[in-house]
């Protein structure tokens, strides 16, 4: 499926969704939120993570044990001689960033994910 441009985004949001960018540590400010409520995709507004399962890795990225339930697609990635896990929109097959086995229980599972590429709905 051919990814098309969506004039709504950033460039920054544009390199990381469509061409499998990644932002700068520490340069989101949604690295840092303790709110609670729910992570979305900046690109089609499906929910992908929830509050709860978001914790402070020391990355330098938003990251997650957890993402909702068919919310993501995870593809084999080789690039720049390593292998990880892509994680990708199910919705928008934008990418979001790549899943390590080295979270905190339950999952053991850290979604490391780009900042830029998701928005955050308050729950109050």
């Amino acid at each position: 499926m051919k990814l098309t441009k969506n004039k709504k985004l950033t460039v920054e949001q544009q390199h990381v969704l469509r061409e499998g960018g990644t932002e700068k540590p520490f340069s989101s400010e949604l690295n840092f939120n303790k709110k609670t409520g729910n992570y979305m995709c900046a690109s089609c507004g499906q929910v992908i993570f929830d509050s709860k399962t978001k914790f402070d890795s020391g990355t330098g990225w938003p990251s997650f044990f957890d993402a909702k339930k068919g919310a993501v697609k995870l593809k084999e990635d080789n690039s720049f001689f390593m292998r990880k896990t892509e994680v990708i929109c199910s919705k928008c097959r934008g990418h979001l960033g790549h899943v390590f086995n080295d979270g905190p229980m339950p999952t053991r599972k850290r979604y490391c994910i780009n900042g830029c590429v998701l928005n955050f709905k308050e729950k109050k």
